[in-house]
């Protein structure tokens, strides 16, 4: 039987998606790592109920930064499926689509190292294989050799299309907004898909509502800072309830005006700490931080309203990236000889 038909136990999913929460990383923990040496925080990694099994079985073949990227990326896809595992009937499709946003995440990464002309081995080392490209899919997504071959290879997935619409653009301007934003619409109208009529799901439906709202103020400030002329309102994602394609590029162009837009919404009575930390986001990058970490509280916000529903899990899965993301870019950071602080404007933490 299809693990999307029967009877739904989000009881169960619940409990354990919590008891895994409660492992993960806390403020002090990435006090003490930013602190430490890429080998000593493998060692942090290998005490962690987390990371041990990962870090204990990749340690013979790398070490430092290398062993920190793998384990990393082992953890994060053996986590989802196991979450999968424990799903059923309509849960376990509602997981599903969600969990398509890795490859997403893959998609946009085989883009930018194409576009940057990176070694096909270290834009491997960046995919996580936890959405439903298969392995045969990733490799000849790595082995593309230009931007219009990734097109090609994607031409029978749900991104294929989207994405040969936005080629023109791509080419007309050199920057790959357009087909990154392509590929967000794809995924977000593979969501609005989804069947999430019921109390249960209300929750759910206001995250997602949420995420989409938040990704279109992402993505405007990225166009609106790219140097192009293209419009924003022609990427503009449907379904979330903040802005209008027309509204969200007048907006584009005056960050304070777009804070106080969120500030005013449903958003700004739960989200009156991370509204403040958008405020005094100095850089694109720090906004975007901001409104990653707005997103994750709003989110838990939601899970507690409805405990059992999708949103528990969904909450759990924007904490754990969060968590293999900030593991990331304090490794990354060590590497490349940056101080502590340097390396705490990097993390996303609430």
């Amino acid at each position: 039987m299809s693990k999307s038909a029967g009877t739904s136990n989000p009881e169960y999913v619940t409990a354990r998606v919590r008891s895994r929460r409660a492992g993960l990383f806390e403020e002090d923990d990435y006090r003490k790592l930013v602190r430490m040496s890429p080998a000593e925080i493998a060692r942090f990694m290998e005490e962690s109920s987390a990371y041990e099994e990962e870090i204990n079985a990749l340690g013979s073949r790398f070490s430092g930064v290398d062993l920190i990227e793998y384990s990393l990326n082992a953890s994060l896809a053996e986590d989802f499926e196991d979450i999968l595992s424990w799903c059923e009937g309509k849960l376990y499709g509602h997981v599903a689509r969600y969990l398509r946003k890795f490859d997403v995440w893959n998609v946009k990464t085989v883009l930018r190292g194409v576009y940057a002309d990176t070694e096909r081995e270290a834009v491997a080392d960046d995919l996580i294989r936890a959405g439903e490209f298969d392995e045969r899919l990733l490799e000849r997504l790595l082995d593309a050799g230009s931007i219009e071959e990734v097109v090609e290879v994607l031409e029978r997935t749900v991104f294929g299309d989207p994405l040969a619409d936005a080629l023109d653009d791509y080419e007309s301007s050199g920057v790959l907004v357009p087909l990154e934003n392509a590929v967000d619409r794809a995924y977000y109208d593979l969501l609005r898909t989804d069947d999430l009529t019921g109390e249960a799901l209300s929750e759910y439906r206001e995250f997602l509502e949420a995420e989409i709202d938040f990704r279109n103020a992402i993505n405007t400030l990225r166009l609106a800072r790219s140097g192009t002329d293209i419009n924003p309102s022609e990427y503009f994602i449907e379904g979330g309830v903040l802005f209008s394609a027309a509204e969200l590029s007048q907006l584009a162009s005056n960050t304070d005006e777009l804070v106080e837009r969120i500030r005013e919404s449903r958003y700004g009575e739960r989200l009156s700490d991370a509204v403040a930390e958008l405020e005094d986001a100095e850089s694109l990058i720090g906004f975007e931080h901001a409104l990653e970490a707005a997103l994750l509280e709003y989110a838990d916000s939601l899970g507690l309203v409805h405990p059992l529903s999708v949103t528990p899990v969904v909450s759990y899965v924007l904490a754990k990236e969060r968590e293999v993301d900030n593991i990331r870019a304090i490794a990354r950071g060590k590497e490349a000889g940056l101080g502590p602080e340097e390396i705490e404007q990097e993390l996303v933490i609430i």
